[in-house]
């Protein structure tokens, strides 16, 4: 049986997020891209091995699933820097995009080049070999269409790999990742199982276990409302919507612009600006400090209301609704506006995670819990026929004996 590693991983459309092992190691890196040469320009090359690996993702991808293969990429932070950097754009499909691939190798092979890990993969001429048991998701629109069947053979049967190229501690490493088996759930039944149950797929919320519920989760691209009834999602009722928080966030950052001169470098600014405990919904022209603040509630009061035409209608369709829940990184950006307007409307029953590491995590946390309890199972599966075969032989062996010995009488 090969020994995989368990990995976790929610390809958003804002970051991605990643858990690994035995829940020992995280990561978090924006989901942004940018084509590069091999030769990057660096001051202070011999500072680079200080420097944080996921602050620096230089690498070229080598995968027979990309449509552009062997190319090298600026990854993350580091992608931000750049004039082409590229985020995903409204409309796409998220199974279907070479970045989430990009982004997933390099979070992989970044988790595989550990320093903790040598003991764990087999390193022979710089050149790692590693074997992931992977839990990722797709959104339920992708899933209803059935691209999650299509996704998942993109990644078994083929080894990708993974070049560190200008990269800090990690400069010169291949990574040759393979897939002993991919799991891709539908993201709106994650968020349930996350919800009511622990690491162990034990019930810790018996109270909402067999309530009829909704679950909402505003993305950067688009918003999936689960509908739960039985401990599943009905697959009927589920719905998803080519409507999250980017487009808002572009024309946030365009108007800024326009307005003030001021270039924001990604998306990923302007939720820092509006976002931020201090100084929120301010920036700093020609030094100056200067509110945004009409900017973006106008913006995002759009955008809220929008969303709050879908709960709205959903909820209609499924009138013995007892609660919804929002998620995402979307949810985070429009709960004060949705909480207006539900006060001021309708009065559903409506709750976000104030936690929010929690609200965020939500994803790749239940994606752990279903591929660690998955793994669990096939290693016990393994076990299981091990020992039946390795009966099998010994009776067969006795039996081979037991001939011998009656030929001799």
């Amino acid at each position: 049986m090969v020994n995989a590693r368990i990995a976790a991983i929610d390809v958003g459309n804002d970051s991605l997020k990643g858990i690994f092992g035995k829940m020992e190691a995280e990561i978090n890196i924006p989901n942004i891209i940018a084509r590069d040469t091999e030769d990057r320009p660096i001051i202070g090359i011999e500072e680079l091995d200080n420097q944080d690996p996921v602050d620096g993702i230089h690498i070229r991808v080598h995968s027979p699933t990309l449509k552009e293969n062997n190319t090298v990429y600026r990854v993350g932070n580091l992608a931000t820097k750049s004039s082409n950097a590229t985020e995903l754009d409204p409309g796409s499909n998220k199974s279907e995009e070479d970045q989430t691939l990009i982004m997933l190798f390099a979070a992989l092979a970044l988790d595989a080049a550990r320093e903790e890990n040598k003991q764990v993969v087999k390193n022979s001429n710089n050149v790692i070999e590693v074997t992931y048991v992977l839990g990722t998701g797709l959104p339920l629109r992708e899933v209803k269409e059935g691209k999650d069947v299509g996704y998942r053979s993109r990644l078994l049967g083929s080894v990708h790999q993974v070049e560190f190229l200008v990269t800090p501690r990690y400069q010169g490493l291949k990574v040759n990742i393979k897939f002993e088996d991919v799991k891709v759930y539908p993201e709106g039944f994650a968020a349930f199982i996350n919800l009511v149950m622990d690491n162990h797929l034990n019930i810790i919320n018996k109270d909402l276990i067999d309530k009829k519920i909704l679950i909402q989760d505003i993305g950067g691209l688009s918003t999936d409302i689960a509908v739960i009834r039985n401990r599943k999602v009905d697959d009927d009722k589920a719905q998803g919507f080519n409507l999250g928080v980017a487009e808002s966030l572009e024309a946030i950052r365009e108007e800024i612009r326009s307005r003030h001169g001021v270039e924001l470098d990604s998306r990923r600014d302007v939720v820092e600006i509006i976002t931020k405990k201090s100084d929120r919904n301010h920036i700093y022209v020609k030094g100056s400090r200067t509110s945004v603040h009409d900017i973006v509630d106008r913006i995002l009061l759009e955008l809220a209301k929008k969303q709050y035409r879908h709960l709205r209608n959903i909820w209609q369709k499924n009138s013995q609704t007892e609660i919804c829940y929002f998620i995402g990184g979307g949810s985070l950006i429009l709960k004060d506006y949705l909480k207006t307007l539900n006060n001021n409307l309708d009065g559903y029953n409506i709750d976000f995670f104030e936690d929010e590491k929690e609200s965020i995590w939500m994803m790749a946390n239940a994606y752990y819990k279903l591929i660690a309890d998955f793994e669990i199972k096939r290693i016990r599966e393994s076990r299981r026929e091990a020992n039946q075969n390795q009966n099998q032989r010994e009776a067969q062996q006795t039996q081979k004996e037991e001939q011998k010995m009656s030929k001799v009488k």
